[in-house]
């Protein structure tokens, strides 16, 4: 048996823990945005939408940052009658705290750049990344696709919440969340006094329209029964519309040229979420020869990894014509880890063992992006060189 000293010893271990959990992190509670609903802004299933609000104080009052919860899209009524009862599709079922960390905190020591702003994380139930508009309700299914109205509710309400008087204004996402913060750049910008510096930042939302293990053009389609099923062609750049279909111009690659507002680009080239669904989604994969390696990168075979670094080749070479010729406007953080959203956790944002390029964290660089102390566009060296890396393993 543990001795009584162990077992204090014990004891005083885990409260340490626990207080440097909380201390990194904590609950901030769900505001209903009720009034949205005669606007028809909504949820699948026609709830209210949602966000989470953590007001600014001292020297950041009037300044924003809007962040856009992720979680995949829905590309049929099948898929979405699917995600409807779910937190994903309906607020009835959304938690009623977040837990605030990283790019969110509110303290100087784990977020010094944008610790006093005013932190909205706005969730996500309508399975487009905040791009549809379908005024008909199916009577089978009753699915409601209005993600752009809810995006236009919660930009106006946080208007008239103070956001008028922005200073400074960052809209940013994770995941088809960091997608909103690439499609919906320029129409935030514009929703903003012309006084305010207004910038973008998207972290795992740059999807590349890569072929799968075995040739096929999965995620082609798969964004254009999205874009169709739910009227996004409405809200995407017209400039794109102009040059090709609008499933083509849901990819970040195709569009990001024609984005005015400066922005900022955090990705993993070897995007877990990416890699997974695809490169090698379960309908290329049906023998599961790639679970083991899509769960662990380490659990790669060399043919595998051989793979993946093509795979990289590719995301590298859709972000061409990203950086506009090195234009200050522009950031990038490419790093070679195993991950997807990086932005949200502690542990990426800022922390003593966080990824670093060019021995910068993510918080550094993108703070003095945005306050335009230094240019920051890096592109880190192929897996697995980066020894800063948090690869993701997945349960």
């Amino acid at each position: 048996m543990m001795s009584e000293r162990g077992d204090r010893w014990l004891c005083i271990i885990l409260v340490c823990t626990l207080s440097l959990l909380c201390t990194e992190a904590y609950d901030v509670g769900l505001t209903f945005l009720n009034s949205a609903v005669a606007k028809g802004a909504v949820c699948l299933d026609g709830s209210a939408p949602a966000y989470h609000f953590d007001k600014g104080f001292g020297a950041g009052i009037d300044n924003w940052l809007v962040f856009f919860e992720g979680g995949g899209w829905c590309n049929n009524a099948t898929n979405c009658l699917t995600r409807r009862d779910t937190r994903l599709g309906s607020s009835k079922k959304m938690l009623t705290t977040e837990t605030f960390s990283g790019m969110f905190h509110n303290k100087a020591k784990y977020n010094p750049d944008f610790y006093e702003w005013n932190r909205i994380k706005v969730r996500y139930c309508d399975g487009a990344s905040f791009t549809g508009d379908v005024e008909a309700v199916d009577p089978k299914t009753k699915l409601y696709y209005r993600g752009a109205r809810i995006f236009r509710a919660v930009v106006d309400d946080l208007l008239a919440k103070g956001m008028k008087n922005a200073k400074n204004a960052i809209l940013a996402g994770c995941s088809a969340g960091g997608l909103t913060s690439i499609l919906q750049c320029d129409n935030f910008r514009s929703q903003l006094p012309a006084t305010t510096k207004v910038k973008c930042l998207s972290d795992a939302g740059f999807f590349i329209n890569a072929k799968t293990i075995i040739g096929q053009s999965h995620i082609e389609g798969f964004y254009a029964d999205v874009v169709r099923t739910h009227g996004s062609a409405k809200v995407l750049s017209p400039a794109c519309l102009a040059k090709m279909s609008p499933g083509l111009c849901f990819f970040p690659q195709n569009m990001v040229q024609f984005i005015k507002t400066p922005i900022f680009l955090i990705n993993a080239a070897y995007d877990s979420w990416q890699v997974k669904n695809i490169l090698a989604p379960g309908v290329s994969d049906r023998k599961g020869t790639w679970r083991e390696c899509k769960l662990d990168i380490t659990k790669c075979s060399s043919a595998q990894l051989n793979v993946l670094q093509g795979f990289r080749l590719e995301f590298l070479k859709a972000l061409n014509g990203f950086g506009n010729g090195n234009s200050p406007s522009r950031g990038m953080f490419i790093n070679s880890c195993y991950s997807h959203c990086q932005t949200g956790t502690q542990e990426t944002w800022l922390r003593n063992d966080s990824p670093l390029l060019g021995n910068t964290t993510i918080a550094k660089a993108v703070g003095d992006w945005y306050y335009e102390r230094n240019t920051f566009q890096k592109i880190d060296c192929a897996y697995p060189c980066d020894k800063t890396c948090h690869n993701r393993v997945f349960e």
